[in-house]
């Protein structure tokens, strides 16, 4: 009997486990973010920044996004603009949303 309930009490923490450690990839962001005035509704990922004149981020979903240096959501994080917030990034070029 004991055994027994070794064996389901393992089984019952290794599917625990696995379900506590799988993260959740399929996520985009609730609310909407206004990039120079362009609404993007739920985004997820990464999104460019204008080119030629200094962009506006204003960050109305509930997750804290990441203004970084180069395209692509490459080079260094400039800076992590909190939900509800308007930031005009200096170096960014993209946005990458969690």
């Amino acid at each position: 009997m004991k055994r027994r309930t070794a064996t389901v009490l393992g089984a019952w923490l290794a599917a625990a486990a696995l379900a506590v450690g799988v993260p959740n990839t399929a996520h985009a962001a609730h609310g909407v973010l206004i990039i120079d005035g362009a609404a993007y509704p739920e985004p997820s990922g990464c999104l460019p920044l204008g080119d030629f004149v200094r962009p506006v981020v204003t960050n109305l979903t509930d997750s804290a996004v990441q203004i970084w240096t180069g395209s692509g959501c490459t080079g260094q994080i400039e800076a992590i603009i909190a939900p509800g917030t308007v930031y005009a990034p200096l170096a960014g070029r993209s946005v990458y949303v969690p």
